[in-house]
């Protein structure tokens, strides 16, 4: 019965097995039949293909899987990240300054403008790699530093604290490495230099800026840093900017203040003893420096932390941003009171104005505190262009108003409004100033601040006299008056900024090399 019954099925599974062992001879064959086609290069590669396959895949089998970085590596990654991004907004602020510098000047000066803000970086780079990086944080003593030109020496960063070693000690408690910290403060030193650039603007020779510039950035302005950021006399003091209101601001705008007074004013400033105003040629592009200015100091402040803390990063830049706009506020209210109309150059100036005075205090006070100092920066930047006007002192953008004058306001508001230590996460007793006088903390503060504000002053104004002194003993510093008249970009550079373009009319109304306070 069970031989009956299975036949059947036998026979069944037997021609389904012989169809399968059919269809199977028959791949085989047609496999084989492709490879014959092939030619006997190519069929010497499969061999070797299939062992590559093979070890591949014994290989991913095989391999251990690597280890991820660490915390402490990957805090230094992002760390870096931020300094690089920051200098990166720094670095842009040339353009800011670039726009603003010309659209306040003359048609007949854009070339000569752009030429020295474009090529001020390029000199401030060699000059800084080469002496004033050194200068500024390599390893010396408390008024000057001796080590680390053209950045060489020994420095094991991203290590910081004890683990340190290396021969730029004032600045190891940044844990990034050197070569972001190196480019974090290039950018800082090139703006020291474009400061000076607008004032003296219009009739500087362009030899004389380029050389005060290489002074400037390799010497001057490193020196009063290392007293600062150096850990040098003054830190140890205990005066504190954070940003730069005095170490970057005040000693451009000292600069600049020694340079526009030695230059002289320009032709048809004064007349009659009365000061003419020489209107800028273009304020769109005033207009849109004033905003790639704001736009960068969100990298000029907030960068300054050095580390990506984000609390610390995200309060900097709202007190950045409080004060610039009171800035703006104060300033159009007090120009449309004071001189009769909003003047759009003192709403630039209030809103720069505002960012200049908050640079110091802006990790140390608080959005509340950022507004009034604001505020303030934008009615004494109105005043103060009038009266550097009236003193005689000629400076075509306000540079010595915006950057002097409100970074010496900025500096002493670090002593008015500092919160002090504790308050925030980032700002211990170590790391920031001592409560200021409105926090309940006394003059103590304030009193070191304003000492460092006349140390910075005194040294920048001896080495800057000294500077434009030489310069105008030796090659003039001063083009001619025929150049001056025709205007700088056909003497200095052989070319116009808008060729084929309607001319502005030039004043005549001045008698010749005159002006109310003496002779060109």
């Amino acid at each position: 019965m069970y031989k009956q019954k299975s036949n059947p099925k036998r026979r069944h599974m037997s021609v389904r097995n012989y169809r399968e062992f059919a269809q199977s001879n028959s791949k085989v064959k047609r496999f084989y039949l492709a490879l014959k086609r092939l030619t006997p290069s190519w069929q010497a590669c499969l061999p070797l293909a299939f062992l590559i396959v093979l070890g591949w895949g014994y290989a991913a089998v095989a391999q251990t899987p690597a280890a991820g970085p660490t915390t402490a590596e990957l805090k230094v990654a992002l760390d870096t990240l931020w300094v690089a991004i920051a200098a990166f907004l720094v670095f842009f602020m040339n353009a800011g300054f670039c726009m603003l510098e010309t659209g306040f000047c003359r048609q007949k000066n854009a070339v000569n403008v752009l030429a020295k803000n474009l090529i001020v970086f390029a000199l401030a780079t060699v000059a800084f790699w080469a002496i004033g990086f050194g200068l500024m944080f390599g390893d010396g003593n408390d008024f000057i530093g001796l080590n680390g030109f053209f950045l060489a020496g020994e420095d094991n960063s991203p290590a910081t604290g004890d683990a340190y070693k290396g021969i730029f000690s004032a600045i190891s408690w940044a844990g990034v490495p050197l070569a972001a910290k190196f480019l974090f403060q290039l950018v800082f030193a090139g703006t020291a230099a474009t400061i000076v650039s607008g004032a003296v603007a219009e009739r500087i020779k362009f030899i004389d800026f380029l050389i005060f510039s290489l002074l400037l950035v390799g010497i001057a302005y490193p020196i009063t840093g290392h007293w600062i950021w150096g850990t040098g006399w003054l830190a140890d003091k205990g005066f504190w900017d954070f940003a730069g209101s005095t170490v970057v601001h005040s000693v451009g705008g000292w600069a600049a203040l020694m340079g526009a007074a030695f230059l002289g004013p320009r032709i048809g400033k004064y007349q009659d003893k009365q000061v003419v105003a020489l209107p800028g040629h273009n304020m769109s592009i005033a207009t849109l420096g004033c905003l790639i200015l704001w736009l960068g100091w969100f990298g000029f402040n907030p960068g300054s932390t050095m580390a990506a803390d984000p609390s610390a990063i995200t309060h900097i830049a709202l007190t950045t941003n409080m004060a610039a706009a009171t800035g703006g506020i104060a300033a159009t209210i007090t120009a449309w009171l004071y001189l009769g109309k909003p003047d759009l150059s003192m709403i630039i100036n209030g809103i720069l104005a505002g960012l200049v005075g908050i640079t110091a205090a802006c990790a140390f006070v608080s959005i509340g505190s950022a507004f009034i100092i604001g505020l303030i920066a934008g009615v004494i930047v109105v005043f103060s262009v009038t009266f550097f006007d009236k003193l005689g002192i000629d400076d075509p953008v306000g540079a010595t108003s915006v950057h002097l004058v409100c970074g010496i306001w900025g500096t002493l508001a670090v002593g008015l409004w500092s919160v002090g230590p504790g308050v925030y996460s980032w700002y211990s007793e170590t790391l920031g100033p001592a409560k200021g006088l409105f926090a309940g903390g006394g003059f103590g503060q304030l009193g070191v601040q304003l000492l460092g504000i006349i140390s910075v002053g005194g040294i920048t104004v001896l080495l800057s006299s000294i500077f434009w002194l030489v310069l105008k003993a030796t090659l003039g510093i001063r083009v001619s008056k025929q150049e001056e008249l025709e205007g700088l970009d056909i003497g200095e550079h052989g070319m116009e900024a808008y060729s084929g373009f309607l001319k502005e009319a030039e004043a005549t109304a001045f008698s010749e090399g005159e002006t109310s306070i003496g002779k060109f």
